[in-house]
C-alpha cells in the first residue's frame, strides 16, 4: 500500500507532507508547476501534457526536473481530464518521458497506472528546481486604458480582486471538477488556457461555471500562447471558446484576445 501514489488535482496542494511520494497530478507541466513539486521535495511526478502547445511550454518544466534527477512524465491532454488526478490515473496515457523517468521505464504510450509502478523505482532527486517568484504582474492597455492583472497561475488570484480583469496561465478546466475551484475572485474578465482540448468538459470547464457568476470568460489556443505564462496570452492568444458572458461583450472564437479586451 505504501506504493500508492499521492493523487493532487493541482500541484498547487503540493506541501513538505509530500516529500519522498509519487505524485499524479491533474495540473500541466510547465515550468511554475514543475517548480512547485520540486520545491515539496516530491520524488516523482505525472502531468498533465496540455497539448504540449507554443514552445513546448505544456511539458517544459517535465523536461526541466531531469536537470536536478527527479523522474516526471506528461499524460495525454485527450485521454483524460486535465485537473483530475484520478481521472489521469485512471484513463492517462504518457506521451513525454524525462529521461530520469525513461530509466524507471515509463515510456510513451504506455498507461498511467503502469508509469506509477515503473515510477516506484525512482530515487529521491538530489536537487530541487529554483523557486519561480510570485508571477503576478499589473499593465494597463494603450488603447482603452484599463487595468489588467497577470497571474502566471491561477492560484496566485486573491479574493481582493474581484471585479479585476485577470488574465492566467493556467488551464481552463476546473480542479477536481468543484466549480468553487473556478475562481478565487468573481473578476470583470477572466482568461485562461484551453490545454489542447476544448469540449465542454476538460479544457475548458471553468467558463460554463464562471458563467453562473456573471464572470466574462475565455480560453486561448494552446497553440498560440505559452501555457503557464500570462503575458503570452495577452501579447498572441487567440480566443478558442468564451462563456455566454463574454459572447454578450463582442469576445468570439479566432478573435485576438488584445483587440477583445480593447474593444471592452
Amino acid at each position: 500500500m505504501t506504493n500508492l501514489p499521492i493523487l493532487l488535482d493541482s500541484i498547487t496542494d503540493a506541501d513538505e507532507g509530500h516529500r519522498g511520494k509519487v505524485v499524479v497530478s491533474g495540473s500541466h507541466g510547465g515550468i511554475y508547476p514543475a517548480a512547485i513539486a520540486s520545491s515539496a521535495g516530491i520524488r516523482a511526478v505525472l502531468f498533465n501534457d496540455a497539448g504540449i502547445g507554443l514552445d513546448q511550454a505544456g511539458v517544459a518544466g517535465v523536461l526541466s526536473l531531469a536537470k536536478v534527477g527527479m523522474a516526471a512524465a506528461a499524460i495525454d491532454s485527450r485521454s483524460c481530464l486535465i485537473g483530475s488526478a484520478e481521472d489521469a490515473l485512471a484513463r492517462g496515457i504518457i506521451t513525454i518521458a524525462n529521461s530520469v523517468a525513461a530509466r524507471c521505464g515509463v515510456e510513451t504510450g504506455m498507461p498511467a497506472d503502469k508509469a506509477v509502478l515503473a515510477l516506484a523505482n525512482a530515487q529521491q532527486p538530489g536537487d530541487r528546481l529554483p523557486e519561480v517568484q510570485e508571477a503576478r504582474y499589473e499593465l494597463r492597455l494603450e488603447r482603452n486604458g484599463l487595468d489588467i492583472l497577470l497571474v502566471d497561475s491561477a492560484s496566485l488570484v486573491k479574493a481582493e480582486d474581484k471585479n479585476k480583469i485577470i488574465i492566467t496561465g493556467s488551464h481552463g478546466g476546473l480542479i477536481g471538477g468543484n466549480p468553487e475551484r473556478a475562481l478565487k475572485a468573481v473578476a470583470k474578465v477572466a482568461v485562461f488556457n484551453d490545454a489542447g482540448v476544448i469540449s465542454d468538459e476538460v479544457g475548458i470547464s471553468r467558463l460554463p461555471a464562471l458563467d453562473d457568476r456573471a464572470v466574462a470568460a475565455v480560453t486561448v489556443s494552446h497553440e498560440t500562447a505559452r501555457i503557464g505564462d500570462a503575458r503570452s496570452a495577452l501579447e498572441t492568444g487567440v480566443v478558442s471558446k468564451a462563456n455566454l458572458y463574454a459572447s454578450r461583450t463582442g469576445a468570439a472564437v479566432g478573435m485576438k484576445l488584445k483587440d477583445w479586451l480593447n474593444s471592452l
